[in-house]
């Protein structure tokens, strides 16, 4: 009589929730919704994969760490290889205005909005959470723009541009300051476009 044969290293046992459609994409989701109501140091990866409905195993397999699954639902929501090349379209003209209609769409966005809540209200007590809101934030996107724009002090200019726009995301998405949290969009877009598009356009010193 033959013995079952072997599961392979690495692979954890599939169940029909495993190996249906969009395991992957649930486990994101799922992930998502974690950090933002949990924070990063409350959420795990058990947690994670119960809200999925997988097994934690395949949740490692996916993605490592609980680190790993951070990063990539950051990822996900910025997707920085898609949108530089939108954001850059114009060159330097009006280069203000599409970042900041770029991230107050993001914010605006529910399922965006949960694992950007998640990543600030981590980022001042979490070394992991503030090392992503770094490298998402400033690394891969405003950093990476400045740099294109050939701009003096490009890493000054995108901590700048950062500062103000985590500020009013702070100010209207998690503390719900008034009149912020009510103003519209395009409101918004307005006031903080001149102001974006200085940072990051400016000759000389900034």
């Amino acid at each position: 009589m033959t013995g079952a044969a072997p599961r392979r290293r690495g692979r954890p046992a599939r169940s029909d929730a495993d190996t249906g459609p969009g395991a992957r994409e649930r486990i994101l989701d799922a992930a998502r919704n974690e950090f933002a109501e949990r924070g990063y140091d409350k959420t795990s990866v058990r947690g994670i994969a119960k809200a999925a409905g997988v097994d934690p195993a395949l949740v490692h397999h996916y993605f490592g760490t609980k680190d790993e699954v951070f990063g990539a639902a950051i990822e996900v929501t910025f997707e920085p290889a898609l949108v530089l090349p939108a954001l850059l379209s114009g060159g330097e003209e009006g280069i203000g205005e599409r970042l900041a209609r770029f991230f107050i769409g993001v914010w605006e966005n529910p399922a965006s909005r949960a694992p950007l809540l998640a990543i600030l209200r981590s980022a001042v007590t979490n070394e992991t959470a503030a090392a992503m809101l770094r490298k998402f934030v400033l690394r891969r996107l405003l950093e990476r723009i400045a740099v294109e724009l050939d701009v003096p002090d490009p890493t000054l200019r995108a901590e700048l541009a950062a500062s103000h726009m985590i500020g009013i995301a702070i100010l209207r998405y998690v503390l719900k300051a008034e009149p912020l949290a009510s103003v519209d969009t395009e409101e918004i877009v307005r006031i903080v476009a001149p102001t974006l598009q200085r940072y990051l356009t400016e000759a000389g010193p900034v």
